[in-house]
């Protein structure tokens, strides 16, 4: 979304987000954000694409006879692609983090 087309909107989509996120940290369930430029560069080498290249590329890379209708339904597979893809690096990040932060504290 484009906040400085309807900020309105983004505000209402920013609070779902918050209360989605905070009911999955109480349950100790993980949270992963990506950015819609991520999103887009994972399925399409691109984080300008729009919406019809990346329904096409999600349509490619799931086999899918047909692009997902509506273009939401695209977006939400990108997702799930993107995160697919990029979570084993991000996991070793973080590893990797956390094992400096207990490094440093106790050198």
């Amino acid at each position: 979304m484009f906040s400085q087309h309807n900020v309105r909107t983004v505000m209402g989509t920013a609070q779902a987000s918050a209360v989605a996120m905070l009911c999955a940290a109480r349950r100790g369930i993980p949270v992963a954000l990506h950015t819609p430029s991520e999103v887009k560069a994972a399925v399409t080498g691109s984080g300008r694409a729009d919406k019809a290249q990346v329904g096409a590329m999600v349509t490619r890379l799931l086999r899918l006879s047909a692009p997902p209708r509506p273009a939401d339904a695209a977006d939400a597979l990108a997702l799930a692609i993107c995160h697919i893809w990029r979570a084993p690096a991000q996991n070793r990040l973080q590893q990797a983090v956390a094992l400096h932060t207990s490094k440093g504290r106790t050198g």
